[in-house]
């Protein structure tokens, strides 16, 4: 099966500076391939080179070198536009205009009319959870239902590939809540999802495969699972109830033992002590233990040690 999207060598100079114009590079060969139905998370610190690739991919920029294509298709290709959709990192639209007029003005633009048109954009507002708001003025609401705005403008046209730059930009944890059950509700329908974030723990919660850009470089990409190791690398139990005697008595066994309030303490174990048998000592000297977490590697942790390994590589001229 074809892939959904396909970069080769994608790659991308400006030219920077006035008076001497010189070239930089924001983008240096980018290869990677996305498969039709997967959620793909595109990670990166700010600079790295994430949005300058979206907009390369919706042809907004044209490339220096390399090449994308989309469903087979040149990047370009008038056919596909009508089957992708795309969210920008900052989107603009009049502001004068309702919501339900600007979605209706899209949804037009791709062919609808007629009933279908306000049946639509009604259904993609509900989707992205604008209530009464979808009849203000757009100058009238906030940033986060700005933002729904735009992820209901992405999706009125039921795309086969979506791509979102920063589709948590402005939302509060509602707000990504519905982002992060839109995304999966995509995928059920099998369509592609191609997003940049700087959130990582929605992007290993959502994603199948993630790719890492520093520097204008891709330094990893896979399965999360490949990249994040799930055994437990030690335990974190918080405990209340704890007296002075008995942190006395805990102290010296466990790796680690911090206070979080009077009584109140989190202790830390290795990977290779037993927390059951701990808490049952524990429940035998009048404390209780309210919450026991294995401590893993997180794609935070990973993405971490990536870019600060492509940072050193860059800073020793690799």
């Amino acid at each position: 099966m074809a892939a959904a999207i396909e970069t080769d060598k994608l790659t991308k100079d400006f030219r920077i500076g006035f008076w001497r114009p010189r070239p930089y590079r924001a983008l240096d060969g980018l290869s990677l391939a996305v498969e039709p139905g997967e959620v793909f998370g595109f990670l990166g610190p700010n600079g790295a080179g994430k949005s300058t690739t979206l907009k390369l991919l919706m042809q907004l920029i044209y490339p220096t070198a390399g090449s994308a294509h989309i469903l087979g298709k040149p990047v370009g290709d008038i056919a596909v536009r009508k089957r992708i959709g795309f969210l920008a990192e900052n989107p603009y639209y009049y502001d004068y205009l309702t919501s339900e007029e600007v979605l209706s003005y899209f949804a037009r633009l791709h062919g609808l009319t007629g009933a279908a048109v306000k049946d639509r954009v009604g259904r993609v507002l509900d989707q992205v959870g604008l209530g009464a708001e979808r009849r203000l003025r757009l100058r009238q609401i906030s940033k986060g239902m700005l933002q729904r705005v735009g992820l209901a403008q992405a999706i009125v046209n039921d795309p086969e590939v979506v791509f979102f730059d920063e589709p948590m930009s402005g939302l509060d944890p509602l707000g990504r809540r519905d982002v992060r059950e839109l995304i999966l509700d995509l995928r059920g329908k099998g369509c592609t999802v191609f997003f940049s974030s700087h959130i990582l723990s929605d992007a290993e919660s959502l994603c199948s495969r993630v790719a890492i850009l520093a520097q204008g470089r891709l330094v990893a990409t896979g399965r999360v699972s490949e990249m994040v190791a799930f055994a437990p690398k030690g335990w974190e139990l918080v405990v209340a109830g704890v007296s002075d005697a008995v942190q006395a008595q805990l102290a010296p066994r466990v790796q680690a033992m911090r206070a979080l309030s009077t009584g109140r303490y989190t202790i830390h174990l290795r990977a290779d002590q037993h927390p059951e048998r701990l808490m049952s000592e524990i429940n035998a000297l009048g404390a209780r233990v309210e919450s026991l977490n294995p401590l893993r590697d997180t794609l935070e942790d990973y993405f971490v040690e990536q870019v600060r390994a492509a940072t050193a590589r860059e800073t020793a001229g690799l």
